[in-house]
């Protein structure tokens, strides 16, 4: 009797802005080996694949050899499962609608599912984290956007096309800041790292309170969070605005879904207390009555660098075998 080799390991692939980190990992979510490269070297799409291609080759060939390997997970910025592509992401450099699962899968002759970064943390908190037994949950990250996913009933709720969960391009101030999406007062305007910085040129430019934040000539979201820790108070008024905000679109979100749980991930989130205060606040002030007091927040529990090739990764086993090569 033949026996069929069982694959134990996936990879797991995160494609940021600046850095494509990649991972080979066993089915009990051990991170085996990684490795990195920069994501802007290739503006191309071809050129990339081929480049992200020969990176996933040369990983798992070292780490246990090619025939180990199930399957593969990416984590994308406007990522669509149910299409496998990366949809008119306004942030990374790759336009259009970019096939980029099936891209992958004809190189490598391997499964491949694609998410974006919400979904795919979503997958790897549910899996690995701080949603492990929770059946309905909001996921939010916050870094050069915002984006979310919601669990209902164990399961992601991707939407009729895939594109569930935006709250990034829900309207927060109407006729507001002009968002890369080509609509005006998105929420992501105003809670994610580039609304955090144009919050605190708002606030500076309304009083004359000295500020170390004045004398800085590129601000950054970092240093705005920095500040509030020294105890800078137009930095803290700034966080006080970005978490009031969040905490109102939450609320909304919150009121529509019942969730039992909301897990706050993303660069954004090290501001800790000088944003999570008034986002709890904002969101007791307007959430429905009766859901009022239900909800957890919840940090994540995966290592930062981790969490989002483990998201992947646990995205992988999902979507169905393939391989050339049977």
């Amino acid at each position: 009797m033949a026996y069929e080799i069982l694959k134990t390991r996936v990879v797991g692939v995160d494609i940021g802005l600046d850095t494509t980190m990649l991972a080979v990992v066993d089915i009990r979510g051990n991170i085996l080996a990684k490795s990195s490269f920069p994501t802007g070297d290739n503006p191309n799409i071809a050129d990339y694949t081929s480049r992200l291609s020969e990176q996933i080759l040369m990983l798992v060939e070292e780490n246990g050899g090619y025939e180990s390997i199930r399957s593969v997970g990416i984590s994308v910025p406007s990522g669509n499962f149910r299409m496998g592509s990366m949809v008119n992401s306004p942030n990374m450099p790759w336009k259009g609608v970019v096939p980029l699962a099936a891209m992958l899968r004809d190189r490598l002759g391997l499964a491949v599912a694609l998410g974006n970064n919400a979904h795919v943390r979503a997958i790897g908190e549910h899996a690995y984290g701080a949603a492990h037994g929770l059946k309905n949950f909001i996921l939010l990250t916050i870094g050069n956007g915002v984006g979310s996913c919601l669990f209902s009933e164990g399961q992601p709720h991707l939407g009729q096309n895939g594109f569930a969960g935006e709250i990034g391009h829900t309207c927060a101030v109407v006729g507001g800041r002009q968002c890369g999406c080509g609509h005006k007062g998105c929420l992501e305007m105003y809670v994610s790292t580039k609304g955090i910085v144009l919050t605190a040129k708002e606030v500076l430019a309304e009083s004359s309170e000295p500020s170390p934040l004045r004398q800085v000539e590129n601000l950054t979201y970092k240093q705005v969070i920095a500040f509030c820790f020294e105890g800078d108070a137009v930095a803290r008024e700034t966080m006080r605005r970005v978490g009031t905000m969040l905490g109102v679109g939450l609320a909304n979100y919150a009121s529509v879904v019942n969730p039992e749980a909301i897990i706050l991930t993303g660069r954004v989130t090290h501001a800790r207390e000088w944003l999570i205060d008034p986002v709890e606040k904002a969101f007791n002030e307007h959430v429905f009555h009766n859901i009022q007091g239900n909800v957890k927040f919840l940090a994540s529990a995966l290592e930062e660098g981790e969490m989002d090739v483990l998201g992947a990764s646990a995205l992988a086993w999902e979507v169905e075998e393939y391989s050339l090569f049977k």
